[in-house]
This record gives structure tokens, C-alpha cells and sequence, in this order.
């Protein structure tokens, strides 16, 4: 019972972003359709969860050979102890650092995410990029923001200072099941909904860039026979903008 009360709250938040974010996700794939005809390139950045995100936009089957992941340097579940991870996320500064020791300049597209929206690291990198002249697509739960105060000295969260800002409607606490006789909610869904919005917003700007003519570089599985040719040949033909080799 209690996996089909998880699966239907999956459906449902799922069909809220699908209802509700379309034109956010246009708007976030018109930038980075913008910034890809441009000769420009693609970032993606979260910390601890919030990579999921990131790392279903790199190197995978069926994705979009330009988006290169900022690395969550002490925020990923390599750092012992993985409690770490919440601590190095509120570290002033950090953000701008990361942002920093990448190749980012100014008229590429960033892509963060934090479903909190709370914390300094995105927060931090968000501003920086604004002052670099980096266009920035924010995915985070307007209802968990809503509902906490920023932890960064400005008093902004991330919804604040994106250009383009993605509800991926997930409820305050992220978690959304609950079971009888038990005080905490199970079923977290910002995985969920993060990587279905970031492969709805990679489906837009790929027929975009076909209806214009433009032939998008995406991966083939490496486990196909002739993956690995064709994905040699499009990481070499696209190496002025892909950062992760």
C-alpha cells in the first residue's frame, strides 16, 4: 500500500510540473538554445542530492553533449562522514570559488539546483554568476523556499536571483508520504521531478535546434556497437565547448 501511495504522489507531482512549469521550462530551454547558437557553453551545478540533476544532464544516453557539470567539491557521498555534506553546503564563499575554478564566462547558461533554495553555496554561485555575466536557470520547490528563512547574508534564496526559475513542485520537507503512527513523512520527490524537468527542458532545446537547422550533439548508449564511434566522433567535433574531458 504504502508503494503506491509513493508512486501516486510521484504521478501527481510529476503532472503539477507538467501543468504548471511549462513555460518556465520554454523559457529555460530558449536560453540555453540561445547560448548553444551562439557558440557558448552549458553548466550545471547542486550540492549533495541536488547533483542528481547534474548528473543525469552528463554523459548519458540520450542527452545533450554540452552541459558540463560544476563539481560539488566536500557536498557528494565520496566525503566521510556524509554529514559533511550539510555543513559544506552553508560555507560562505564556497559557491563563488566553484563557480570560479570552472570554465563558465560570461554569456554561457548555468542550470542550479536546490530544492531548499536556503543555503550559501547555490546561493553564493547564483550571485557570482550574475556579476560574471552568466545567465543562470534555477530549479527549486517554491513551497520548501516559501517556507524557510535564506541561510546567506543577503536574505535572498536561489527563486530569487535566477533569470529563469523552475518549480519542480515538491512539498515543504520534500518528503510527501505518510505512514500511520509514524511523526516523519517518507517518499522524498525532488529526485523525481528534478530529472524528468532537466530531460523536458534537453527534449525542447533539441527540437528547437533541429527545427532551426542545427544538428544537436547527443549521446548514443556505449553499449550499442556503434556507440562508442559515434560518440567519439561528436565529443571531438563539439571539444571547443565541452569542459568534462
Amino acid at each position: 500500500m504504502s508503494s503506491s501511495l509513493y508512486l501516486e504522489e510521484a504521478i501527481a507531482a510529476l503532472r503539477r510540473v507538467a501543468e504548471l512549469q511549462h513555460s518556465n521550462i520554454q523559457a529555460a530551454s530558449d536560453l540555453l538554445v540561445e547560448a548553444i547558437i551562439s557558440g557558448r557553453s552549458i553548466f550545471s551545478f547542486g550540492a549533495s542530492h541536488s547533483f542528481m540533476t547534474t548528473e543525469e544532464l552528463v554523459y548519458r544516453t540520450g542527452g545533450l553533449m554540452l552541459v558540463n557539470p560544476i563539481y560539488p567539491h566536500g557536498m557528494n557521498f565520496s566525503v566521510r562522514p556524509l554529514t559533511a555534506t550539510s555543513g559544506m553546503e552553508r560555507v560562505l564563499g564556497l559557491g563563488n570559488q566553484l563557480l570560479a575554478g570552472s570554465a563558465a564566462q560570461e554569456g554561457d547558461v548555468l542550470i542550479l539546483t536546490s530544492t531548499s533554495g536556503r543555503n550559501a553555496v547555490t546561493i553564493d554561485m547564483a550571485l557570482e554568476a550574475e556579476a560574471r555575466g552568466i545567465k543562470t536557470i534555477g530549479l527549486t520547490s517554491l513551497a520548501y523556499t516559501q517556507g524557510v528563512a535564506s541561510r546567506h547574508p543577503s536574505g535572498k534564496k536561489l527563486a530569487d536571483l535566477c533569470h529563469v526559475v523552475i518549480d519542480n513542485c515538491v512539498p515543504l520537507g520534500d518528503a510527501a508520504v505518510e505512514i500511520p503512527g509514524f511523526a516523519q513523512k517518507i517518499g522524498p520527490l525532488s529526485s523525481v521531478t528534478g530529472c524528468a524537468i532537466v530531460n523536458s527542458i534537453i527534449a525542447e532545446v533539441v527540437t528547437d535546434l533541429v527545427h532551426r537547422g542545427v544538428d544537436p550533439p547527443v549521446f548514443v548508449s556505449a553499449n550499442l556497437d556503434n556507440g562508442d564511434v559515434w560518440n567519439a566522433r561528436l565529443l571531438f567535433e563539439n571539444r571547443d565547448r565541452i569542459h568534462y574531458m
